[in-house]
């Protein structure tokens, strides 16, 4: 292990920064000042090393305070680690919220992917980056999961304490007020403002957001909170496992695998410990289910978790949340340590001798990471590039330990299967797709946000709820990785059997509608564009062929005829090529949008 360090000294700041989160050094090995002992021995490699998952912390302790990660304060936070530089610099430089470079310490973050990019983040980008000064760094950003608002800015200042801001929908005026003085931006809006359907009596899933104080466990109580993790502890893991099976349930996150085979095949493995992770990091575009649960309904996550954890034998649950959300983080940060106040964390749950607690991990900026084995790397403290399957994550997952994954809207699924049962569960939506199902809906609608449906409602029914205009061109089903149909497809049944006979997906559940103003090849291209920078670039096939395809598409928009029929064959080629040797879903799904425009929408006709 190559340990060799440079001759950067950390400011008074930077070292503060990572002492506040791993204490102050024991020795000069560590980074503390030399003694005399510590030149005849080495002490507490061993574990220092086996504390290699607080890297990530550590690099947002240090960007958070000061706003970049100096060499300095890199080599500080490898010597308390025991981690090698190089190793630490290609972790620091994987995620796209950090920089390795000077920059100042408040820097905006303006969305411009689909949802902003049609509600004219180009011009936006363009009046802030006229309006600001150099004291604030102004970052094109992906999707910052805030669709229903779009255009979407987030500003982050470095310090003690670091603070946020976040605008949307924004203007000009206010995304400059929210980086100058974030402080003084206006408060976001209510969790509830995301939900039209918020207060209606027949919802499952989003029943009590804008109902319920997000902040009161007593509240989340009130309204039928903790009876779900009573029922739990009555039935026994195997019959908590028993009801999600018969239930139906499968991932909500776009894989569809039967939940209750997953946590069946955790459980029964005879190595421990056990490990939960729910993947918060929904980078999608056009997804943001997930963070509107999170603030709007923080406890139910708190519950759905420590009953997946009872099921599958975990004692420890990891939740890996999206950096770009930094309220649905105060909440879940406030939801967690009030359970484990009135006893529903820690030791001894319930009385029940059942011990669970759940630990947040924030993400950096990484769409890769959404994928399993990748968000475990990025866990453990290395760059979050996907693992080679098998083994599967139900055998070897986080820390080479059996681990069961579930992303939020799978979880708190969980809570209405044990509370009404798994047959009147099943009774809802179709015999194949069962349960209610949440959606994404944004673009071209008058009333943007999240749709809770059974199974097997159209696409139209969404549409007409949401309130899509006149003029619709086309609809984009599953986010970038999703698939585009047109106006006279809106009779597809929203099921996982229903999507896949019409030859499109139902992804994580996002719906983007797009009239014809909204130039088709610039959202290829913007697509392009995002699997490009998204790739990891560990193998071949994503990381050339997302250029590629790029390339490709920034030729056919300035060719016609023939010589656009030749970037398209190779667009089909490339694509081909993508989906049958790239080592994860990313590289798999980079061409779908694409080939489904120039297909179903004829796109460059």
């Amino acid at each position: 292990m190559d340990l060799h360090f440079g001759d950067s000294k950390p400011t008074d700041d930077e070292r503060a920064a990572v002492d506040a989160l791993l204490g102050p050094p024991e020795s000069s090995w560590e980074g503390a000042d030399r003694s005399d002992a510590d030149l005849r021995w080495a002490r507490g490699g061993r574990a220092a090393r086996e504390r290699r998952d607080l890297l990530l912390p550590g690099l947002h302790a240090i960007n958070d305070r000061i706003g970049w990660i100096s060499d300095g304060a890199l080599d500080y936070l490898c010597r308390r680690l025991t981690v090698p530089p190089a190793e630490a610099y290609g972790v620091a430089t994987f995620y796209a919220m950090f920089s390795v470079k000077p920059r100042p310490a408040t820097v905006l973050h303006v969305c411009t992917d689909l949802a902003c990019a049609a509600a004219g983040a180009a011009g936006l980008c363009a009046g802030i980056e006229a309006s600001l000064g150099p004291g604030v760094h102004v970052e094109r950003s992906p999707c910052l999961g805030l669709c229903e608002r779009a255009p979407a800015a987030l500003a982050i200042r470095a310090g003690d304490p670091v603070r946020t801001a976040v605008s949307a929908p924004t203007t000009v005026h206010d995304a400059v007020l929210a980086a100058t003085a974030p402080d003084s931006a206006p408060e976001e809006p209510p969790a509830a403002m995301a939900v039209p359907q918020a207060g209606d009596p027949g919802l499952t899933l989003l029943g009590r957001v804008g109902v319920v104080d997000p902040a009161s466990l007593d509240d989340y109580r009130a309204h039928g909170g903790w009876t779900a993790l009573r029922r739990a502890f009555e039935l026994g893991p195997a019959g908590v496992i028993r009801e999600v099976t018969d239930s139906g349930l499968v991932g909500r996150g776009g894989a569809a695998f039967p939940t209750g085979r997953k946590w069946q095949a955790t459980a029964s493995q005879p190595d421990h410990p056990h490990y939960l992770v729910c993947n918060a990091d929904e980078s999608e575009p056009g997804t943001f289910k997930d963070r509107v649960i999170m603030e709007g309904d923080p406890y139910a996550l708190v519950e759905a978790m420590t009953i997946a954890g009872y099921a599958t034998g975990a004692h420890h649950g990891y939740l890996y949340l999206r950096g770009e959300y930094p309220r649905a983080i105060q909440r879940m940060e406030h939801a967690l340590a009030q359970a484990r106040a009135r006893g529903l964390l820690g030791a001894d749950i319930l009385g029940q001798g059942y011990a669970f607690d759940i630990e947040i991990r924030r993400g950096a900026g990484a769409y890769i990471c959404g994928e399993e084995t990748a968000l475990f790397n990025s866990i453990e403290g290395y760059r979050g590039e996907p693992r080679s399957k098998p083994p599967f994550p139900v055998e070897k997952g986080l820390f080479g330990k059996p681990t069961v994954e579930n992303n939020v809207e799978t979880l708190v699924n969980v809570l209405p299967i044990l509370t009404m049962g798994a047959p009147a569960y099943a009774a809802i939506g179709t015999p194949k797709s069962t349960g209610p199902k949440l959606y994404c809906v944004s673009g071209s609608v008058d009333r943007p946000g999240i749709y809770e449906l059974p199974f097997g409602a159209t696409l139209g029914e969404l549409l007409t709820l949401a309130g899509v205009r006149d003029g619709l061109r086309a609809v984009l089903l599953g986010g970038a990785a999703g698939g585009f149909v047109r106006p006279d497809e809106t009779d597809i049944p929203l099921t996982f059997e229903g999507t896949r006979e019409a030859i499109t997906t139902l992804g994580s559940g996002v719906v983007m509608a797009f009239d014809s103003s909204v130039p088709l090849p610039r959202l290829l291209l913007r697509i392009a564009e995002f699997f490009r920078d998204e790739s990891c670039g560990q193998c071949v096939p994503c990381r050339v062929g997302t250029v590629r395809q790029e390339e490709a598409l920034h030729r056919i928009a300035e060719r016609t005829g023939a010589a656009a029929a030749e970037d398209i064959a190779l667009l089909r080629e490339v694509g081909r090529a993508m989906r049958d040797a790239s080592i994860c879903g990313l590289g798999q799904t980079a061409w779908n949008a694409v080939e489904s425009a120039i297909d179903r929408l004829g796109a460059y006709e």
